[in-house]
């Protein structure tokens, strides 16, 4: 059984409202991305967390909006 880091966890809240919003601004993701890297170790979880928001921002389901 695997343990999510407590950065994961808020990793998942922040791109979980990015999702409900369907938009994102470009601090939003340079703030998730800092939060990825607050132990300065991208997890698992992690990154399949970003890889997720990527395909969604790739895709056109989340919008990328300017500040």
């Amino acid at each position: 059984m695997s343990v999510v880091s407590s950065s994961a966890t808020k990793l998942k809240a922040m791109i979980d409202e990015a999702i409900a919003d369907e938009k994102i601004t470009p601090e939003e993701r340079e703030q998730i991305m800092m939060l990825a890297d607050e132990d300065g170790m991208i997890d698992n979880q992690e990154r399949a967390l970003l890889a997720q928001l990527q395909d969604m921002i790739q895709s056109g389901a989340i919008k990328v909006m300017a500040s």
